[in-house]
């Protein structure tokens, strides 16, 4: 126990150590794991739809150039390394197809908004917004318009850079291919870290200081980087040469790691901006395990908001109070259910 409380107090004095530590128990109290799986579901039954009807949009829409058209679509589909590789393989199967746009509306509607709804409620939930502040279904439903609306500014962008940078690269020569697309590269990076401070801004109903924002989004860019690099070499490497029962699952499980390693990554951001705005850090090392233990200041602020955000109505009010650390060894060592006069929330 002497080594326990050593470490204890060491977390406890130094930044680098309690953070990192009150994003672990923040991620594990908030159960963000499970919220990382709703969004995954939502998002794999968005994605596909929304890439058809983005292929049959562009290539109806650029029919009179093939050239731009492929740069345009290589470039768009870049962004969905797993999925996009085997689209733009097979994109002459769906060429302007009525049938692709009719599908990848109402499935890419559908699976969108619910994605909206999902990430909404996975934020309000990470950053403590009491459910009465929350939107109702209708102006909730309307945010989450205004968020993928956000998204495909941002698609679009990106989808820019990334053909300006191809066209560059052609003019340049070789020589000077690598720096455009090293400074193409750092630019998506600052793209999506705006992206992801607008869509946390606009998801959540608190204040959100862009002083702590803007950190951990840039680590966040950075992993959707690597994620992107990934995904093209999971495709390039894995999957090249396999069966085609094989490669279809592979295919599957390969998207649905992929979304579900990016939603953990945004979730993670949240968490991280959401123990630096609520200042829930340093937390006690061993009370996610035990009631025998001293909560420190961060310990009570999580708690207490993890109770507020429980509340249903606006004139509904929500105390907690924090009764001593049952003793050990003495034989009085309170059960769950004895709280106490004062010990309710």
């Amino acid at each position: 126990m002497d080594v326990l409380a050593r470490l204890d107090a060491y977390q406890r004095r130094h930044r680098w150590a309690g953070l990192p530590l009150a994003v672990i128990y923040k991620f594990y109290d908030d159960q963000a794991a499970y919220l990382a799986a709703l969004l995954t579901y939502y998002g794999f039954l968005s994605l596909f739809p929304l890439m058809l009807f983005l292929v049959a949009v562009l290539s109806s829409v650029l029919s009179s150039s093939p050239h731009l058209q492929h740069q345009l679509l290589n470039s768009a589909l870049s962004e969905f390394p797993v999925i996009g590789d085997q689209i733009a393989h097979n994109i002459h199967s769906f060429h302007g197809s009525s049938i692709a746009v009719a599908v990848g509306v109402i499935g890419s509607l559908y699976g969108a908004l619910n994605v909206a709804q999902a990430a909404q409620h996975a934020l309000n939930k990470i950053f403590a917004v009491p459910r009465h502040a929350r939107p109702d279904p209708l102006r909730s439903r309307l945010k989450g318009l205004k968020f993928l609306s956000l998204l495909g500014l941002g698609l679009c962008v990106i989808t820019g850079v990334s053909t300006a940078a191809e066209w560059a690269a052609g003019i340049f020569g070789a020589r000077l291919a690598v720096g455009v697309q090293v400074a193409a590269g750092i630019l998506a990076v600052l793209l999506n870290a705006a992206l992801l401070v607008g869509s946390y801004r606009l998801l959540t109903r608190r204040r959100l200081p862009l002083r702590v924002m803007w950190g951990p989004a840039l680590g966040a860019a950075c992993a959707w980087q690597g994620l992107l690099w990934g995904g093209t070499y999971y495709v390039g490497h894995v999957l090249k040469g396999t069966t085609a029962t094989y490669g279809l699952f592979g295919i599957v499980l390969g998207l649905l790691a992929w979304i579900y390693l990016g939603a953990l990554v945004y979730l993670v951001t949240a968490e991280i901006s959401a123990v630096r705005c609520m200042r829930l850090w340093p937390r006690s090392l061993l009370s996610p395990f035990t009631d025998r233990v001293h909560l420190s200041p961060g310990d009570q602020r999580a708690y207490r908001s993890y109770a507020t955000t429980e509340s249903f109505k606006g004139f509904e009010r929500i105390t907690v109070h924090f009764d001593p650390p049952p003793h050990t060894g003495t034989g009085e060592e309170r059960t769950p259910d004895d709280h106490g006069p004062d010990g309710r929330t």
